[in-house]
Order: structure tokens, then C-alpha cells, then sequence
């Protein structure tokens, strides 16, 4: 990560949850936030550089041959196995959060009244590790 803003990408199939995600991003962070109806899409644009990613489990919504999440998932780490890919879906089942982190998600949360809070934690989070790994490497650098 650089010391400019943090980059996510909401990745959801529901118009109106992602437009909610994000107005709830804009209004109360400061990160530079794109969003994508479909795994496809996000794909797509990973040479953007997200720094975070916010992605839907089912994805199929608006087009229903559109990869899942999972294999969003799946192609992101074939791509960068370091961008952080957090998983949110309306499954409140601990199979589903389970699969998603055998294929590597960073966290799983559910859509729920309290989701976008546990985001802006788990978003807190990845931005201090990565900010203290690059101070911590700039050190070793020096030895």
C-alpha cells in the first residue's frame, strides 16, 4: 500500500445494498471507492490496484451465468494472493463463512444491521497491519 488513500472495491450484484455500502463509505471514511455489479467486473479491474475488497457471495442477481463469489474469490488470488478479500453475504451459515475462508477470504461477515461497522473494523485493521509490515520492511531494509 502507498501512503495515498486506501482503494476498496464493493463488489454486489444488489443495486441498492451497494449503493448504501458505499454512501455509508463516503459519508464516514476516506477511501477512494469503486464499485462493481459483477464478479466479471471486478476481475476486470484489478490492475487498479485495489488495496481492499468487499465481495458478495451469490452474485447471479443481475446475470444469471455470472460467476459466483467464490470464483470471483478464486480469480482475484490467481491474480494478487495479497489483496485482502473480505466476503459478505446474507448466509448466516458457518459452512458458507467456512468455504469462503478455504479459499482464502481475509473475513466473512454477514449482511446485518451491524455489517457495515464490523467493515469499517476489518478495513481498520488490514490498513494498520499493512502500514505497520511496510514500516517494518523499510527498517529491515536499512539493516
Amino acid at each position: 500500500m502507498s501512503d495515498s488513500k486506501t482503494r476498496i472495491f464493493l463488489v454486489d450484484d444488489d443495486a441498492l445494498y451497494l449503493n448504501l455500502l458505499k454512501n455509508d463509505f463516503l459519508a464516514q471514511t476516506d477511501y477512494i471507492i469503486e464499485t462493481y455489479a459483477t464478479g466479471e467486473l471486478c476481475v476486470e479491474n484489478l490492475s487498479r490496484k485495489p488495496d481492499i475488497i468487499i465481495l458478495d457471495y451469490f452474485l447471479d442477481g443481475i446475470e444469471k451465468t455470472a460467476i459466483n463469489g467464490i470464483e470471483a474469490l478464486d480469480r482475484i488470488k490467481l491474480y494478487d494472493p495479497n489483496i485482502p478479500v473480505v466476503m459478505l453475504s446474507c448466509q448466516d451459515q458457518i459452512e458458507v463463512a467456512v468455504n469462503c475462508m478455504h479459499h482464502k477470504a481475509y473475513d466473512y461477515v454477514v449482511k446485518s444491521e451491524t455489517a457495515f461497522m464490523r467493515l469499517q473494523k476489518i478495513i481498520t485493521d488490514i490498513v494498520d497491519y499493512n502500514k505497520i509490515a511496510k514500516e517494518l520492511t523499510w527498517y529491515m531494509d536499512r539493516m
